[in-house]
C-alpha cells in the first residue's frame, strides 16, 4: 500500500518498548521527515533496565542512563519531544492499563501518522521480536483502533483530563516479516548511526555495529529493488483513516 504523502502529514508519533528500538528501526526515516518539518514525537514504554548486560552498569542504573542516551539519540536527528512510560523492561504486555496510556500520548500528540512495532513474531528476525516489541505493537495497535478515535473508550481522558478523541489516518509498522513499503535512507545513513552510537551502554561494545546496520539497510534496498549499495528502512503501511 502507498502511503499518505509526507506533504500531508504533520505530525508523527512514534511508539517503541524500549530506548533505542526505533533507533534501529526507523531513526533514518524519521530524520528525513524532521528534515521536511513534520513534527515528531517518541514514547518508549518500558525503563530499559534489562538492557546493557556488557555495558558495566548495574540495572539499578540503567533506566536513568538509557532515558538520556535516548535523549541525546532524539537531539542527533531532531527529535525533542520524548515521553518514558516506565514500564519494567522484559515484563511488558498487552494490557488494558498499556493500552489507555497509549491512547493518552495519542490525543496528546494528535499524530497523523503513526509507528510501531510489529505485533507479529518475525521468524525470520527473532531479535526483533522481542516479547516487549511484540507487545508494544499490540497495544499500539488497539490505542490506534478503536479506542484513541472513540469518546466512549476510556471516559476519564475525556472528561477529567480534556483529550479529545483523535484519528490516526495511518499505521508505518517496522520489522514486520514481509513489509510493503521501503524509504531510502542513504543521505540520512549517517544520522541514524550518530543516533545508535548515543546509546553507548547498550551499542559501544559492537565494534561491528556499523557494518550492521548497513547490511541489514542494503538486503532492505535489495529487497525494494534500489540501486545497489544503497541503504533503505522497511515497514508495513495500514490505512487506519
Amino acid at each position: 500500500m502507498e502511503p499518505i504523502a509526507d506533504s500531508e502529514i504533520k505530525r508523527v508519533l512514534v511508539i517503541s518498548a524500549h530506548p533505542d528500538d526505533s533507533d534501529f528501526g526507523a531513526s533514518g526515516t524519521i530524520a528525513q521527515w524532521v528534515k521536511k518539518g513534520i513534527e515528531v514525537a517518541y514514547v518508549f514504554c518500558t525503563n530499559g533496565d534489562q538492557g546493557g548486560e556488557e555495558s558495566g552498569f548495574t540495572k539499578e542504573e540503567m533506566p536513568a542512563i538509557r532515558q538520556r542516551e535516548q535523549r541525546a539519540a532524539g537531539a542527533a536527528i531532531g527529535v525533542t519531544d520524548i515521553t518514558f512510560l516506565n514500564y519494567v523492561d522484559g515484563h511488558l504486555e498487552p494490557t488494558l492499563a498499556l493500552r489507555k496510556d497509549l491512547v493518552r500520548q495519542m490525543r496528546i500528540s494528535k499524530p497523523d501518522r503513526l509507528v510501531c512495532q510489529s505485533p507479529e513474531r518475525n521468524w525470520d528476525r527473532i531479535g526483533a521480536s522481542h516479547p516487549d516489541h511484540l507487545a508494544a505493537g499490540e497495544a499500539s495497535i488497539q490505542a490506534v483502533y478503536p479506542d484513541a478515535r472513540n469518546p466512549f473508550a476510556f471516559t476519564d481522558l475525556l472528561d477529567v483530563e480534556g483529550l479529545a478523541p483523535w484519528r490516526v489516518k495511518e499505521v508505518w509498522v517496522s520489522s514486520f516479516a514481509h513489509p510493503d513499503h521501503f524509504v531510502d535512507i542513504t543521505d540520512t545513513f549517517e544520522l541514524k548511526m550518530k543516533a545508535l552510537h548515543a546509546h553507548a551502554s547498550q551499542t559501544s561494545h559492537n565494534p561491528e555495529l556499523e557494518n550492521m546496520v548497513r547490511e541489514w539497510g542494503q538486503r532492505n534496498a535489495a529487497a525494494a529493488g534500489f540501486a545497489e549499495g544503497r541503504i533503505a528502512e522497511a515497514f508495513k503501511i495500514v490505512n487506519t483513516n
